[in-house]
């Protein structure tokens, strides 16, 4: 007989289950055992007993007893899966009814059952007891204040270790004096700092902790317990909630410095940028921790926009976790802090749980860490998602959930250790939420009682989560003085701190730079009149070329391949002369045997969307891949490309805080095509464009966006220039346009070679990649630098009466046309580095042109690409102007309107 809704009604816990899906692992069971859980496995037995036994009477008190065995095995089974519905989390109001049935006689067991002893009380722990003591202890461990959600996890190691833990460990937490003391220290700390901004700056927004202090703890016992366990550095990345308190009371920013921008005595000079309000900035400290080991604690700048740090984070520890720590993934740790609205509502975090498993992206595992307020500025949790959980994201990477009481301050530590312990030990995604309030509105000075009425007339009468805790020791026999002692000798210690500061205001102090980027310097404008030498020798190109070219014995690959890497070689020693792509892997290869790291990631890079890269090769036969990057000497740096996954917001934010981890790396992200891009414009606004200006903060992360009008309609020309040039300013990046494939290998070896680091945003070919016009002789490598501008060489400037400037793939339809008609009058010269506007490298080449008219020519439509911000840095000139029509979409979808378009702009830009 195979389960039913019939058969299954005493095992009513599961009788609304999927029956379909019961049965096919039913099925499995049937043909292999060891094919389903092996709760199931149990489970199954005990049915396939049961129904033996059905309608031909039991055969004897061991029959029975082995049915009860197997019925309170199955009661176990529903505490372990859905105990975390029933628990009793949520401090300030009741928990929605989720229809579950943990009584025991759901699984056909009876009262008179509760006396009776069963040795299946071994599973959790305890010697053969009564039903009674079972549930009991079922009860304190499943519906207490954490709500352990783990049992849906496929993996039989996992749920094990959560067993022993929970049933085990937990059971017997009973925290000592010496931890209920710096429990009750930072809890104080917490409650104390947001109650004296409170007083001491009305009005202000800081966006308190208040209602969710318990986070502070938690903290504090996440980082001790991670350097316990060897981990030397963390990384934290959150919101503006709480901030404040995070950066005082964990990271150790002073009381002093954070009073100073409360009283606003910030008077930053020109050299500090635009700046950032006070609960976005960052900060970064060494911190001595009770097992006495030390551990380095990030908490990184971050926007208002939620979420859009996480992938930063996770980036950044990566490149830590690389370069500073040989990728030992268990001595660099993320610690993500959500709000329950922003962590249900924002697609970002599904990209980065999704990435965390993966070889390019993992960390070892990020500790989630839900401020859970249950509540979104003003919408209820029932209006801001459709899943039972803010935390329902976990279950496409099977990661545990801890939702655990805000009030209860030893289960939210002991939470946090547990996070540390899992993370170390199978190095995967963990979270916990934390059920909590919010005891004022969004900010300090809105009224959540608009929207929210009841739950706030609730919360304004409810004791803050150190009252509780007070409560709590006090009643287990530790003295109250103690508390009263804390509070009275911290507010006294803030209330000098902050009279210091009123009495003489302190000078604004820019928090240092991060120890890997002490040796860098900030830009100056001179900087970009002339670039530094990027030229590589003769005996270093060999080498790259020989380790390109050279694969090891038996690796079999595919016929093209074979004549890739005969063309790759002629064009290395014979010719001596190297196309775009050749360019690009001898500067990646120079750079690494140079002992620089260089990462790149996007959709299909190894090979390159248009098929041009082949940086990796594979065998034929075995599909092994290999790399001969990672093969030029035995000292050289590594090669970490990956192929991403389908993203990119999330993958441009982690290669972005990979940059910002590795300022010796040379990182690169690469579109699958240009349009795309616009899917990260978070990334690019917030901290790509602005960080160095917010938070100085530099990058150099390079940005390569196919662009180039070829008739393949509006999702696949334009990378949408104007939108990088319109937030081109104060020399926050470098955006470029390249057309030969010498200058492209200097602008890489530029990133690198400069003193300090600017994100790098190029417009890259498509079709140029193997355009004959692009391939430069080996003499452009050995020798010169980066090339702003390229003066037109076949015309000479006496002759010369008009000058068409352009930029990228353009120039080689310019120059076909003037080839072809043997046009003499008229120079077309190029831009190759848009932003910073070479102007002095310009203006010497346009000195040679006396009294020649003007014409910017573009494929662009005239409201897009580039043309309004050449007028920004040439106002003084007369421009004639030669673009596609004003569009609301960059190009046409026709490939024979297409054609016309391209033919006018090529004829007009000589003709005009």
């Amino acid at each position: 007989m195979v389960p039913n809704s019939k058969t299954m009604d005493k095992f009513s816990y599961i009788s609304n289950a999927d029956v379909g899906y019961i049965d096919q692992l039913y099925q499995n069971y049937k043909s292999n055992p060891a094919s389903v859980d092996a709760t199931w496995q149990k489970f199954f037995e005990g049915f396939d007993f049961s129904q033996s036994q059905s309608g031909n009477g039991l055969t004897g008190a061991a029959d029975t007893q082995s049915i009860k065995e197997t019925q309170v095995r199955n009661l176990i089974f529903q505490y372990r899966s859905f105990g975390h519905l029933k628990s009793k989390t949520n401090p300030v109001r009741e928990r929605r009814d989720h229809n579950v049935n943990l009584d025991h006689k759901s699984v056909g067991l009876t009262d008179a059952d509760l006396d009776a002893e069963f040795d299946v009380a071994a599973e959790i722990g305890m010697p053969k007891s009564t039903l009674r003591k079972i549930i009991e202890k079922l009860k304190s461990l499943y519906l207490g204040p954490i709500g352990f959600e783990y049992n849906f996890i496929r993996n039989d190691d996992i749920r094990a270790w959560f067993y022993n833990k929970i049933e085990k460990e937990y059971y017997a937490y009973n925290p000592n004096l010496d931890e209920k003391k710096r429990i009750l220290s930072k809890l104080n700390e917490a409650v104390v700092f947001e109650n004296f901004l409170h007083t001491k700056f009305l009005g202000q927004k800081r966006f308190s902790l208040e209602g969710g202090e318990n986070t502070i703890p938690a903290l504090d016992a996440i980082i001790n317990k991670a350097a316990e366990l060897d981990v030397k550095e963390v990384v934290i990345g959150m919101a503006h909630r709480g901030r404040l308190n995070v950066l005082s009371n964990i990271l150790g920013k002073t009381y002093e410095q954070i009073f100073t921008e409360f009283e606003g005595n910030v008077n930053p000079d020109l050299t500090m940028g635009d700046g950032d309000v006070k609960y976005h900035l960052g900060y970064a400290s060494h911190i001595n921790t009770p097992s006495g080991k030390k551990i380095y604690v990030k908490l990184t700048p971050n926007p208002s926009h939620l979420e859009a740090v996480d992938p930063l984070v996770v980036g950044y520890t990566r490149g830590q976790i690389d370069d500073e720590y040989n990728g030992d993934l268990r001595r660099g740790m993320a610690i993500l802090i959500h709000g329950d609205a922003a962590v249900a509502g924002q697609g970002i975090v599904y990209e980065v749980v999704q990435m965390s498993g993966l070889p390019g992206y993992t960390t070892g595992g990020t500790i989630h860490f839900v401020i859970n307020n249950q509540v979104g500025f003003t919408t209820d949790f029932d209006d801001a998602r459709t899943a039972i959980y803010c935390t329902d994201v976990s279950k496409i990477v099977d990661a545990p959930v801890l939702h655990v009481n805000g009030d209860d301050a030893e289960a939210v530590t002991w939470c946090a250790k547990l996070a540390v312990e899992y993370r170390q030990q199978f190095g995967k995604d963990i979270f916990i939420d934390l059920l909590c309030y919010r005891r004022h509105g969004h900010n300090e000075s809105d009224e959540p009682k608009f929207t929210q009425p009841k739950l706030y007339n609730i919360i304004a009468k409810h004791p803050n989560p150190r009252e509780v805790y007070v409560k709590k020791l006090v009643e287990s026999g530790v003295d109250a003085a103690l508390a009263d002692e804390m509070d009275a000798k911290f507010r006294n210690q803030l209330q000098d701190r902050l009279n210091e500061v009123k009495q003489k205001a302190l000078p604004y102090k820019l928090q240092e730079m991060e120890e890997e980027w002490q040796s860098m310097r900030k830009s100056k404008p001179e900087d970009f009149d002339q670039s530094p030498d990027t030229s590589v020798s003769k005996e270093s190109i060999e080498k790259v070329g020989k380790a390109l070219t050279t694969l090891p014995d038996g690796f079999k690959p595919i016929k093209q391949i074979e004549k890739l890497l005969k063309d790759r070689k002629e064009a290395f020693f014979d010719k001596k002369e190297l196309g775009w792509a050749e360019a690009e892997l001898l500067a990646f290869g120079s750079l690494l045997a140079e002992n620089h790291i260089v990462r790149m990631s996007g959709q299909d890079v190894k090979r390159g969307t248009f098929s041009h890269r082949h940086a990796y090769f594979w065998d034929a036969n075995t599909n092994q891949s290999y790399c001969g990057l990672n093969h030029i000497s035995a000292d050289q740096a590594k090669l970490h490309m990956y192929n991403s996954l389908l993203s990119e917001f999330g993958v441009m934010g982690f290669e972005y805080g990979y940059a910002l981890a590795t300022p010796r790396a040379l990182v690169v992200w690469e579109a699958q095509f240009g349009d795309f891009v616009n899917g990260a414009q978070v990334i690019i606004d917030q901290f790509i464009t602005s960080a160095e200006s917010k938070w100085q903060r530099q990058n150099g992360l390079v940005l390569l966006l196919p662009h180039g009008y070829e008739g393949q309609g509006p999702e696949h020309s334009s990378a949408r220039p104007e939108r990088f040039l319109q937030q081109a300013s104060e020399f926050n990046m470098v955006v470029a346009n390249i057309t030969s494939a010498s200058n492209y290998f200097h602008l890489l070896r530029r990133q690198i070679k400069w003193e300090f680091r600017k994100p790098c945003v190029v417009f890259s070919p498509k079709s140029l990649l193997r355009h004959p016009g692009v391939v430069a002789p080996l003499n452009e490598f050995t020798s010169g630098t980066f090339t702003e501008v390229y003066d037109d060489a076949s015309v000479k400037a006496k002759e010369v009466k008009r000058i068409v400037l352009c930029t990228g793939k353009v120039f080689y339809d310019l120059q076909e046309y003037q080839q072809k008609k043997k046009i003499k009058n008229t120079a077309v010269i190029r831009l190759e580095q848009l932003y910073p506007f070479p102007k002095h490298q310009l203006q010497t080449i346009l000195k040679k042109y006396k009294d020649a008219e003007l014409v910017w020519a573009q494929e662009e439509p005239y409201n897009m690409g580039y043309w309004s911000y050449i007028q920004r840095f040439m106002p003084e000139e007369k421009w004639k102007v030669v673009a596609r029509k004003s569009s609301a979409s960059p190009a046409t979808g026709y490939s024979k309107v297409h054609k016309a378009e391209q033919e006018k702009i090529i004829t007009q830009a000589f003709e005009i």
